[in-house]
């Protein structure tokens, strides 16, 4: 125990600064991840527990499309978020549709269901071995602390991609639908709004916000058919921390996991920043089981 507390040698040092500015990188990603849940979510009231397979989905679509048919990477990112929007959509119409008006269990179930068959698939189809692009973009170096370009670029590309929906859902008939079928479900079919519409677009841009992911995903890890089980759990924990349906609440969510993880794992270990971020979560979920952002039922 003792061994333990010694480690805890963060003070407000240059190491302390680099961890905190690596955990709001970090939290870019996560905050995509949530984003593309949570509007799913939103509208269709059903949540993908196989959403972070969707990402593996786009991840291995990405590597086929470089390393086997020698496509250029630019072109294989939008060949990839093409291929998984397409993916959600076709998750939406033959799985989720049919189970919209069954209890919350049947949902979760049938999404688990095709968590396990995908990652079976991925496994029959590619293997186990950890695969990459080989892509190696470096660091930026500010006095003695390191920040991988990777990093950056991807909370670049996230926050651009929150700020372009946020505006395609304020500026945009389909993104006004989207919103009100949100507030009121069932007013809206009075007004004209076809929700059969609706659904499938929001499961394709929730798809194509997974493709995305993945697009910014290979830059930094390896691809195997588990990797879902790696981000699948943290994201919908972000989600319910923040309020499940609330983007606003999974983004905050996402920074403040993200500075546990981070900040944890240079203190002490990863490990731990895991274990405390979902000590965190778990002591916020008895006090307020709604989320921080979530409406009280």
């Amino acid at each position: 125990m003792l061994g333990l507390f010694s480690s805890l040698d963060c003070s407000l040092d240059v190491f302390f600064v680099e961890a905190l500015l690596n955990g709001v990188l970090l939290a870019g990603l996560l905050a995509l991840l949530a984003l593309g849940l949570n509007l799913i979510f939103g509208v269709i009231d059903v949540v993908w527990i196989c959403y972070a397979e969707l990402v593996m989905i786009g991840m291995y679509a990405i590597f086929y499309f470089v390393q086997v048919a020698g496509i250029p990477l630019p072109l294989s990112f939008l060949l990839a978020i093409g291929l998984v929007a397409c993916a959600g959509t076709i998750l939406h119409y033959l799985v989720i549709r049919p189970v919209l008006d069954q209890p919350p269990i049947n949902q979760l179930l049938v999404t688990g269901g095709v968590l396990f068959l995908l990652q079976a698939a991925a496994t029959m189809a590619f293997g186990i071995e950890f695969r990459n692009l080989g892509i190696r973009l470096g660091s930026v170096n500010i006095g003695d602390m390191s920040f991988a370009w990777s990093r950056i670029i991807t909370f670049a590309v996230a926050l651009g991609a929150m700020i372009l929906l946020w505006q395609f859902l304020t500026r945009t008939y389909i993104g006004t639908a989207i919103r009100a079928i949100s507030q009121d479900r069932q007013i809206m079919p009075l007004m004209g709004v076809d929700q059969k519409k609706i659904y499938l677009a929001t499961s394709a841009i929730g798809g194509g916000l997974a493709g995305l992911a993945a697009c910014l995903m290979v830059l930094q890890y390896d691809i195997y058919p588990q990797i879902g089980l790696q981000f699948g759990p943290l994201t919908f924990m972000i989600c319910v921390l923040g309020g499940l349906g609330n983007m606003v609440g999974g983004f905050v969510a996402a920074f403040i996991i993200a500075q546990f993880i981070t900040i944890g794992g240079s203190c002490v270990a990863t490990e731990w920043g895991y274990a405390v971020a979902f000590l965190f979560f778990m002591l916020v979920i008895f006090v307020r089981p709604q989320g921080l952002f979530g409406a009280k039922s």
